[in-house]
Order: structure tokens, then C-alpha cells, then sequence
């Protein structure tokens, strides 16, 4: 049937390109709409989407920012105790697994603050 490598080649390329004509068609298909007795006016229906997502990312930006400012007063809060305790132990002896769990906290919830900044 197939004897070389590129025909091969050629009728896997075919059948990927069909693939990908088919979700194609499916993804336009999948566009929720309207009931039939609510049809929008010409350039309204951009308007609606346009003033729901400006409401919606001006929300997620607020509670975003409120997030982080309680996470770096955290932040804050968990670094001062741990150079506290660094201060009372004598680390160069024993390193203490109250010092490592901090450390370990403080690392997680800096990892936090950095993901939602970049949100």
C-alpha cells in the first residue's frame, strides 16, 4: 500500500490537515448564541462583550491587588520572625526545622506574590 517513507509521510500530512479541518469547523460551531426571541441590533452585541469584560478584569485587578498586598504584609510578618530566630540560634551547630519550615513558607508565599504579579 504505502511503499516508501514519503508516501507515508504524505498521506499522515493529509490526515492531520483533515484532522484539523474538522475541529476547525467544530470550534465555529460550539459559538453559544442567543435565544432565537433575544437578536442583538448591529454592534451592540461587541458593546455588551466590550463593557463585561472591562467590568470584569477592572474586579479581578482589585481583588488581585488586595491579594497581594496581604500576602507581602505576610510576607513581611513571616521574614522579620525568621531573622529573629536566626538571630537566637547558633546555625553554624544545628539549623533548626523551625528556621527550615519558615524558610520554606516564606519561599511558597514568595512564589505566590510573583505568580499574581505577573496576573
Amino acid at each position: 500500500m504505502l511503499d516508501t517513507r514519503r508516501e507515508f509521510m504524505n498521506a499522515l500530512a493529509g490526515a492531520g490537515a483533515m484532522v484539523l479541518m474538522r475541529a476547525g469547523s467544530f470550534a465555529a460551531q460550539a459559538k453559544p448564541s442567543r435565544p432565537p426571541g433575544q437578536q442583538p441590533k448591529p454592534g451592540e452585541d461587541q458593546q455588551e462583550e466590550t463593557t463585561l469584560d472591562k467590568s470584569q478584569t477592572k474586579a479581578l485587578l482589585e481583588a488581585n491587588e488586595k491579594g497581594i498586598k496581604k500576602a507581602v504584609e505576610k510576607l513581611f510578618e513571616l521574614a522579620t520572625d525568621l531573622k529573629a530566630e536566626v538571630e537566637k540560634t547558633d546555625s553554624s551547630k544545628v539549623l533548626s526545622l523551625v528556621l527550615i519550615r519558615k524558610a520554606e513558607e516564606i519561599e511558597k508565599l514568595a512564589k505566590d506574590i510573583k505568580v499574581r504579579a505577573k496576573a
